[in-house]
C-alpha cells in the first residue's frame, strides 16, 4: 500500500510538517508512511532519535544520491536537533526533484517536548 499525499501537506504552500503531523503516521509500516530521515550527525543520533527513521547526515546529501530520493513517491520528511538542517536538506531535496520534501518543525527537541518525552532532548 503507498502512503497518500494526504498525510503531507501541501508542497506549494510549506516547507515543513509540524511534529504532531508526522506522530499520526510515524508508526504505520514503513512502506506505508512517507520516508523519515534524520540529517543530525552520529553523535546526536546516539542521544536519541525518532523511531523508524533512515539515517543521512546532511553532509553526505549530495553523495547519497538515489540511495536519499529513492521512493520520492511516497513523500520525504527531514528531521535534525532544532529544524534549521532539515530546512536545508529539504531545500536540497527538493532541487532534486523531491517535490513531496518537507522539514519537521521544531526538530526531535519539539518532538520530544509534544510527542515523546522518553526521546532525551540535548
Amino acid at each position: 500500500m503507498t502512503p497518500t499525499l494526504s498525510q503531507l501537506p501541501d508542497a506549494a504552500s510549506t516547507l515543513e510538517i509540524t511534529p504532531e503531523a508526522v506522530a499520526a503516521w510515524v508508526k504505520l509500516p514503513h512502506a506505508q508512511r512517507p520516508r523519515l530521515i534524520d540529517c543530525r550527525e552520529a553523535d546526536e543520533l546516539a542521544i536519541c532519535q525518532v523511531h523508524g527513521n533512515e539515517w543521512f547526515p546532511l553532509g553526505t546529501f549530495p553523495e547519497a544520491g538515489t540511495k536519499l530520493t529513492a521512493d520520492r513517491e511516497r513523500g520525504i520528511v527531514v528531521y535534525c536537533h532544532h529544524g534549521m538542517r532539515s530546512l536545508r536538506a529539504t531545500a536540497f531535496l527538493r532541487a532534486q526533484g523531491v517535490e513531496n520534501a518537507f522539514s519537521m518543525s521544531g526538530g526531535i527537541d519539539l518532538w520530544s517536548r509534544l510527542i515523546d518525552p522518553e526521546v532525551r532532548r540535548y
